[in-house]
């Protein structure tokens, strides 16, 4: 377990990269006796100061959901982090590249909450009664700690969350079977990952419901209006300079986003 004076100096090195965009040490790196409570703490703690610096919160986003990427980091149950207003990127935006250290690109379906949902307890069909509408997303992700990371590194960092793309059709989750939504991501005109969403945890609105639980856990509640990323059903894919990223979802229509 660390202690406070670490756990801010790992919060502080990361707000940092925020502002210069290079990758700082790894938390398990500099303190090899970090636990899974010391990471969240170390993000918790990044958040807050990010708020108080005028960030809003508008959601949360959970990853590891798959039980491939679960046992490659070797823990039981999927992450998460948080979501700002300063993530959101317009559907066919053009980026600058050098806003991110090293940034992928994850697709996913992003709940956005028409009632209140607090754990502990919360199901799937809870989650389905709760949501207003699900939307396609694409997942800008960016890795402030250097490699090779650990579990402990990703949660610290925010679960690498960095930017949100929502775009394609929206709809009511019980007009369309969420497990069967199909993912294919190109890099500019090639296919680099395709998927089914029920790769999240069987079906992506249990990844909300995941969520839901954990944050009961810290006396939080999730709130009308919150975008919630259920999880990616494919693996993230590099972006480079130049590079146009699209999330194509069938009958949901796509969504796009360039990096110059």
């Amino acid at each position: 377990m660390l202690t406070e004076t670490e756990r801010d100096q790992a919060a502080e090195a990361i707000l940092q990269v925020y502002q210069t965009k290079i990758q700082t040490i790894r938390p398990s790196a500099l303190y090899p006796h970090i636990e899974f409570d010391d990471a969240y703490a170390i993000s918790a703690e990044v958040a807050r100061r990010q708020q108080a610096a005028g960030a809003k919160l508008i959601g949360y986003k959970v990853g590891l959901t798959s039980i491939a990427m679960r046992r490659s980091s070797k823990i039981d149950e999927p992450d998460y982090g948080y979501l700002y207003d300063h993530f959101l990127i317009a559907d066919g935006a053009k980026i600058p590249h050098r806003n991110f250290c090293v940034p992928r690109v994850e697709i996913e379906m992003a709940f956005v909450l028409g009632q209140p949902l607090q754990g502990p307890g919360v199901g799937l069909l809870d989650v389905m009664r709760a949501t207003e509408y699900v939307i396609p997303a694409i997942e800008i992700i960016d890795t402030r700690v250097d490699e090779p990371r650990k579990i402990y590194d990703t949660i610290a960092d925010n679960g690498a969350g960095a930017g949100l793309v929502l775009g394609g059709r929206p709809l009511r989750p019980f007009d369309v079977d969420l497990r069967m939504i199909p993912g294919i991501l190109y890099r500019n005109t090639d296919i680099e990952e395709t998927g089914v969403a029920c790769g999240v945890m069987g079906h992506p609105a249990n990844g909300v419901a995941w969520l839901a639980n954990k944050l009961s856990s810290l006396g939080v509640a999730l709130e009308p209006g919150q975008i919630l990323l259920a999880g990616s059903f494919i693996r993230p894919v590099w972006a480079q300079v130049g590079d146009t990223l699209r999330g194509d979802f069938g009958d949901l229509g796509s969504l796009a986003v360039q990096f110059i």
